[in-house]
């Protein structure tokens, strides 16, 4: 890979407070330092010893790490745990009583779970799922509004040793279709419908018209939980009521212990073409990453801490960061059902002031969104409780950093701005809080004993400042073990023989500044090569981002018979949507900022105003639909994710 000749120049730095890091997990650069010196030192030993401290095994293991069938890795692979152990029995005798989730729901109202009563629920659920003859190794499809529910749902499938597959609830019949099928689930949880912004969106039909694609006879028995009150189609020989499953089941599950590898999951990741492919996770490497990480990004304090991650639980994040990492330290969290401008743009400002959050961990889209509605808002509201900022989902662009540090955090409360993938199963790249400082943009420094690198295409580490592929060199606990039922792709696509096998390639472009800090410059196939130039997508949109008239922008690539590609950015404006001579003014405007703040060779040659961009309803931006606008292509991917499909037709019209 070429190198990046223009970098995000950030000088600004900001070292953890004083009071900060008195208190962390892991307190100052030297512990940090010392953390990563002992896992270099004694690879295996350290990860055993993190194991031993972080899980409550049934088993012990004697065996650590499994390198003999490359790259499919074993770890702890002769101990014996039980997930769902880990995140409710094992807190019983100290914290029954102690509030386990906050539920909030679109509407406002609260419900809270205490751990007691919500494993009395997981333990019903699990007995239920065995009444319907779920065992061990069976795969069950969840398809879920955001709810304690949905967390249930998950808990009782690791309870019985069922390997479970969320599926996010914004996806198409057509997408659960080919989950349900490649999974060879056995039994759906659906519920009859989502409510989001005041708005019903049904699930229940969606799943009749996902088994009724056919090719489904694996699916036994759809499992029902009345969410809406809507009228919903019935199959009396097939569907039933989740309180009728419940309805008499006892209380209490005695756990499935299972070997550490046992899959915990199958969690599948939506590529723009092809099959989906599905990220099989093991037992006991995977919960370890998600308790290090709540322990060391999010320095989680159990006793006092109220945590609050956003993500729907269809995503890897709402996996690890909502129903497994902090049960698992018993802390107390939030999950919200709704939006977070319903039913005004105060809502999750609104939600931090009641409900007294401290850790609040959501998608820069998301930061983005609410910026574009002023540094008031949040000033309107009572944040002191907050002392912990994080983000994930994509690199977030440094002015929106700053705003989210200063309008949110109140410029006391540190960022984790956290590198991860669905397939790392937890955090990878991100600041310790009380000992890496930070810089706007850059998720700053590995985590202890990831051994991560940037490399060239023939995977040689490259200098200091120079872009390449991002890449683990070592396997890690929470490392996916294979893709279902297809292992060769998993090794193609991970483990690539042009890097010798053994190295995990991210698919991330990325670069570390003259501290060793990571910046990532968005996915290999979302780096432009313009005129022989590498430049990264993020790179511009932070460029464009940090105007004061824009509040969100999206780069993509389109051919050019000169250059090679274009530069094409759609850009949302502060304010109205630009039109006429105003907008070329603004166009004009715009490129030179770019030209001044990266480079000349990087001026978009097309800039297209929106009143918004196309995103997932978890708050992703379809980078791909824009690449298909931008070059004038038909759209023939499936836009059922989309949280505002009407704005394609907008933006087409922009183009032509």
């Amino acid at each position: 890979m070429a190198n990046i000749e223009s970098v995000l120049q950030e000088t600004r730095v900001f070292p953890p407070s004083a009071a900060f890091q008195a208190q962390a997990n892991v307190s100052g650069m030297a512990s940090h330092q010392a953390l990563t010196a002992r896992a270099a030192a004694d690879y295996e030993g350290f990860w055993a010893d993190m194991a031993r401290a972080g899980i409550s095994w049934k088993k012990d293991f004697s065996k650590i790490l499994d390198e003999s069938n490359a790259p499919f890795y074993k770890w702890f692979y002769d101990g014996e745990l039980n997930v769902s152990y880990n995140c409710l029995d094992r807190h019983l005798p100290e914290k029954a009583d102690k509030t386990a989730l906050i539920f909030e729901a679109d509407d406002g109202a609260v419900r809270r779970v205490t751990y007691q009563a919500l494993y009395n629920q997981v333990c019903a659920f699990a007995n239920g799922l065995k009444s319907r003859g779920v065992q061990k190794g069976d795969r069950v499809i969840i398809y879920m509004p955001m709810g304690v529910e949905a967390v249930v749902a998950m808990q009782a499938c690791a309870r019985i040793g069922a390997i479970h597959s969320v599926v996010f609830g914004g996806f198409s019949a057509k997408s659960l279709h080919e989950r349900i099928r490649d999974a060879g689930a056995r039994l759906v949880v659906t519920a009859d419908g989502s409510i989001r912004g005041g708005k019903m969106l049904p699930l229940k039909s969606a799943v009749d018209a996902a088994i009724a694609l056919g090719d489904c006879e694996c699916v036994e028995a759809v499992v029902v939980y009345r969410r809406s009150g809507d009228d919903t189609a019935w199959n009396a020989a097939r569907d039933i009521w989740w309180h009728d499953l419940v309805n008499g089941m006892a209380q209490t599950c005695e756990p499935e212990w299972v070997n550490a590898e046992h899959p915990l999951f199958i969690l599948y990741t939506s590529g723009s073409t092809g099959h989906p492919k599905g990220v099989q996770h093991s037992s006991g490497g995977y919960l370890l990453g998600a308790i290090l990480s709540m322990q060391w990004v999010f320095d989680a304090r159990p006793d006092t801490d109220v945590f609050w991650c956003t993500a729907d639980v269809g995503w890897i994040t709402g996996h690890s960061y909502v129903v497994y990492g902090p049960l698992a330290l018993g802390m107390t969290e939030v999950i919200f059902e709704g939006v977070p401008t319903y039913p005004d743009a105060g809502r999750f400002w609104k939600m931090i002031q009641d409900h007294q959050v401290t850790t609040f961990y959501t998608a820069p889209t998301a930061i983005r969104s609410l910026i574009k509605l002023g540094s008031d808002l949040p000033r309107q509201y009572d944040l002191s409780s907050l002392r912990l900022l994080g983000t994930v989902g994509e690199p977030i662009n440094p002015e929106a950093w700053m705003w989210y540090y200063e309008a949110v955090g109140q410029s006391r409360c540190p960022i984790a701005d956290t590198w991860w993938q669905t397939e790392t199963g937890s955090h990878m790249i991100a600041p310790l809080p009380g000992a890496v400082a930070t810089k706007p943009g850059s998720c700053t420094l590995p985590l202890p004993g990831i051994m991560a690198d940037v490399v060239d295409e023939h995977g040689g580490s490259v200098p200091l400042g120079q872009g390449g592929y991002l890449v683990i060199k070592r396997p890690f606990p929470s490392l996916l073990r294979s893709l279902w039922g297809d292992p060769e792709r998993f090794r193609k696509t991970y483990f690539p023989a042009e890097l010798g096998g053994k190295t995990y390639l991210a698919g991330d472009s990325a670069h570390r500044d003259a501290d060793g800090y990571y910046w990532i410059m968005g996915r290999i196939d979302d780096v432009l090569n313009v005129s022989g130039h590498r430049l990264g997508t993020m790179e511009i949109e932070s460029a464009l981002a940090a105007n004061p008239r824009v509040a969100e922008a999206a780069v993509v690539g389109k051919p050019h018979d000169i250059k090679g590609e274009a530069v094409v950015a759609f850009v949302v404006l502060k304010g109205a949507r630009a039109s006429g001579d105003e907008a070329k003014k603004i166009v004009a405007e715009l490129r030179d900022w770019v030209g001044k703040e990266i480079g000349p060779i990087a001026k978009p040659d097309e800039i297209r105003f929106g009143d918004n961009l196309p995103k997932t309803r978890s708050g992703k931006i379809m980078r791909r639909l824009l690449r298909a606008i931008a070059r004038g292509e038909e759209i023939t991917q499936d836009v059922s994710t989309l949280e505002n499909p009407a704005i394609l037709e907008q933006l087409k019209e922009a183009v032509r």
